[in-house]
């Protein structure tokens, strides 16, 4: 271990009889969050509700895509570390890592996520690194990978596993690459439709005044040097509230781009449960849908969660909409107990 991790984590390697912890992880494009949790005793069933949370840490960006490698590194090392100074634990005493990071879109991602890890802990720490979909499945199944997940905040994104480990996903490419469903994508066709409609290109928008309210400006022109003088995602998604305000005031062009987010987020599940037959042979078959992410959440009167769900099982009558009693990165945390079970089960097969 470096220096540099030294200082961050505060104490030396060695031994230690403390009990055995979990760290679960949840990193997304605008804030990151760690929790830690006691080595549950191995069995088919979790405790009922609450789980026991032993503490739980929150940061900011750990994207590398959005943020760097460098600063994405600083913030995973940081929240670990504050989660574990916070819950009394040393590093000595973790047993598992499960890190569910947006940016982890290719097996190069994951190992250089590991690498990281492996600078940090000690050698006997199981290290996974997975999206943060999985997570936030993991949040809605308890640990399980089955199912589909759909997330939508400032990103989009959705994700499925079938019972013998197939997997698929769709969306998730970032803005750039359309993800339209998301709180970038609404956000950024609002602020398109008040500056085509302040140059005569598209009809006139209550959005105009909303949303030059909302940012204390004083024209649409001004739009242009607020928008580009930090063109970060999440800045952008937090107008996606001033768009809801507008659709329920009745402002047709604030509702097609809400009807049009929904379109956009059941498709992306609907491709997933294709590609994986989610749906079983005859496509009645049940399965988990969890919804997850600040654009689901219901308003007062646009609730965009329930018509994607209305939208979903039009096509898919057997999805179950799930809403997770836990955040993802407990979810995070449950999967690495899952997998260190499993590992345990696989370990009495062999010998």
């Amino acid at each position: 271990m470096n220096d540099r991790n030294g200082e961050i984590w505060g104490f030396e390697n060695g031994g230690s009889d403390e009990s055995a912890v979990i760290l679960g992880l949840d990193g997304g494009t605008t804030s990151t969050v760690c929790v830690c949790m006691p080595l549950l005793p191995f069995s088919d069933n979790l405790p009922d509700d609450p789980l026991p949370i032993l503490s739980r840490a929150v940061a900011g960006c750990s994207n590398y895509n959005s943020v760097g490698d460098s600063a994405a590194r600083d913030t995973l090392e940081q929240v670990m570390a504050e989660a574990l100074l916070k819950s009394g634990a040393k590093r000595s005493a973790v047993q598992a890592v499960c890190l569910g990071v947006s940016g982890v879109n290719h097996p190069k991602d994951q190992e250089m996520i590991l690498n990281w890890l492996r600078d940090i802990f000690p050698s006997h720490v199981k290290l996974y690194v997975q999206n943060d979909a999985v997570a936030a499945l993991a949040s809605g199944t308890m640990g399980k990978l089955q199912g589909c997940v759909l997330i939508a905040g400032t990103g989009c994104i959705s994700y499925g596993f079938t019972e013998d480990g197939r997997e698929a996903r769709a969306a998730g490419a970032g803005p750039v690459l359309g993800d339209w469903g998301s709180g970038y994508g609404i956000a950024a066709q609002a602020l398109t439709a008040v500056v085509r409609a302040h140059d005569g290109r598209g009809p006139q928008t209550m959005l105009t005044n909303s949303i030059l309210s909302s940012l204390e400006l004083s024209s649409p022109d001004e739009l242009i040097g607020w928008t580009y003088a930090d063109p970060s995602w999440a800045r952008i998604a937090a107008l996606v509230p001033v768009v809801v305000s507008c659709a329920e005031a009745g402002d047709k062009i604030a509702n097609k781009i809400l009807d049009d987010a929904v379109q956009e987020l059941a498709l992306c599940v609907k491709a997933v449960v294709q590609r994986l037959c989610l749906d079983g042979e005859d496509g009645s078959g049940a399965f988990p849908v969890v919804m997850v992410g600040g654009v689901l959440e219901a308003n007062k009167r646009w609730d965009i969660g329930k018509n994607v769900v209305d939208c979903i099982q039009m096509a898919y009558p057997g999805a179950c909409p799930i809403r997770p009693k836990v955040e993802p990165a407990v979810g995070a945390a449950l999967l690495a107990w899952n997998f260190l079970m499993k590992e345990k089960t696989e370990g009495k097969c062999h010998k």
